[in-house]
């Protein structure tokens, strides 16, 4: 399972209605510490595939979703649950320190 791309066409469906949490890294092209979790975020989704949606937010793509999460510096990863955020993990973090925050809100 890899991370879903998410815009700001497809975000309400893909994330606000998910019916479970989801992950949501905000991320850049040029952004060197984005390129060092990618991975991580990836694995995320394979290890938590079925209990847990990522997606990933190209930030110079889709400001207006940047913008009313208040997204002012990436990597910013959001955990989203029943449509409202719950977690808010800002810059590239250990996978375990990741998993741990995930880990907490899935059901």
């Amino acid at each position: 399972m890899k991370p879903i791309e998410v815009t700001d066409a497809n975000f309400k469906k893909e994330v606000l209605e998910s019916s479970t949490p989801v992950l949501v890294d905000f991320w850049a092209e040029w952004c060197g510490p984005c390129k060092m979790i990618a991975p991580v975020v990836e694995q995320l989704a394979k290890d938590f595939d079925g209990k847990l949606k990522v997606g990933k937010v190209d930030v110079d793509s889709n400001q207006q979703t940047s913008m009313q999460f208040g997204i002012r510096s990436i990597p910013t990863l959001l955990i989203f649950k029943n449509g409202k955020v719950v977690e808010q993990i800002v810059g590239a973090v250990p996978k375990q320190a990741l998993t741990d925050k995930v880990s907490k809100h899935l059901n």
